[in-house]
């Protein structure tokens, strides 16, 4: 039997573990969302006091260690654990351990979760994710309470003004193709680590799978000035956008329709920014929902090349382009990891972030 998870259930989840550290009250409402782009899909927002990090994937595992399934990364040769010091170098850059006080995965890969409770070590923060994603933090010896697991339409608020609802979404690639890196599948125990490294497997078949799929954000601030928004994915499939997704017998909804329940539950007609992947395909069904005044491509930089080292080539997506601008659409075009951006009630805008590129060697 397939049930439903319905809102009375979201609710009683919901209810058991407010994140504390995250429902912050601001001595005004935020007039603004400071954004920067850090690489593939990490993403950090400042709201007034809150700050965070959604994935945080500074570690780079080594193309070379993959193999199998579908998409060739289904296991590994070996074990690895996250580079502290890279991660530290970035927490520093960005003013050090009160800059991050919560931290967000969209979903568990090795590409997303892999430095998540590194960055929860580092700061003290909380994080909200995947069942998977608290399975692996436990792994990494964070206590069990310091990750809170979401299914999907939980309304989560983070301070006075600003609200995080998460939407259940899908993972890119095809059940035909790539049913290891594609198919929900959440860790059912904390994975072992390693006698001899410490390290964990980061193949999407063995430590790190997608964690039920994914999870998207949706975020509203009521600020001085009025309302503004932004929703956030990390990666899609358009095949099976509009399936359900099922596991263990729950059906936790189809992810273009829990995006139109999100949105009427948030009273939104549009969103101010979307960020997010999958190209044209994606874009064709997800934006007359959004119906978003801009997009920031994320996730197109690539997997293996050293953070350090920069973006590889020039962002270059023309099918998509063209989409946006037939739609009406402003595109927000990446350069260089650590892009800032100021989203208001005007729109976005860019920001100088000279001394934080300047501290990473950009």
């Amino acid at each position: 039997m397939i049930r439903s998870l319905t809102r009375a259930r979201v609710a009683a989840l919901a209810s058991v573990c407010l994140v504390s550290a995250a429902s912050r009250v601001f001595a005004a409402p935020p007039a603004y969302v400071d954004i920067t782009w850090m690489s593939i899909s990490n993403m950090y927002y400042e709201l007034g006091p809150l700050n965070v990090v959604t994935d945080g994937y500074i570690t780079r595992i080594p193309e070379s260690t993959f193999f199998g399934g579908g998409g060739g990364l289904a296991s590994t040769k070996s074990a690895f654990t996250p580079n502290v010091f890279a991660v530290t170098r970035v927490l520093t850059a960005l003013g050090g351990r009160s800059k991050v006080n919560l931290l967000l995965t969209g979903h568990s890969h090795f590409d997303h979760s892999f430095d998540t409770a590194t960055w929860s070590k580092l700061t003290g923060a909380r994080i909200i994710g995947s069942k998977t994603t608290c399975l692996q933090a436990q792994a990494e010896r964070l206590p069990a309470d310091r990750c809170r697991a979401v299914n999907g339409r939980e309304v989560i608020p983070l301070g006075d003004g600003v609200t995080m609802r998460v939407v259940r979404w899908n993972h890119s690639g095809d059940p035909k193709v790539n049913p290891e890196q594609h198919n929900p599948v959440e860790l059912s125990a904390v994975p072992s680590r390693d006698r001899a490294t410490g390290g964990l497997h980061p193949g999407v078949a063995e430590d790190f799978p997608n964690g039920g799929g994914n999870r998207a954000f949706l975020f509203t601030v009521d600020g001085p000035q009025g309302r503004f928004s932004w929703f956030f994915q990390n990666s899609a499939s358009a095949v099976d956008l509009d399936v359900p997704i099922v596991i263990d017998g729950i059906d936790y909804g189809a992810p273009i329709e829990n995006l139109r329940l999100a949105m009427k539950d948030a009273a939104l007609e549009s969103v101010d920014l979307w960020i997010g992947s999958g190209g044209r395909a994606i874009a064709e069904l997800v934006a007359p929902i959004l119906k978003p005044k801009a997009y920031l491509p994320v996730h197109w930089d690539g997997l293996y090349g050293a953070f350090e080292k920069g973006v590889p080539r020039a962002y270059n997506d023309q099918n998509l382009e063209s989409f946006l601008q037939t739609a009406g659409v402003t595109l927000v075009r990446p350069v260089q990891y650590m892009d800032k951006w100021r989203l208001d009630r005007n729109g976005v805008r860019p920001l100088d972030n000279a001394q934080v590129k300047k501290a990473l060697g950009f």
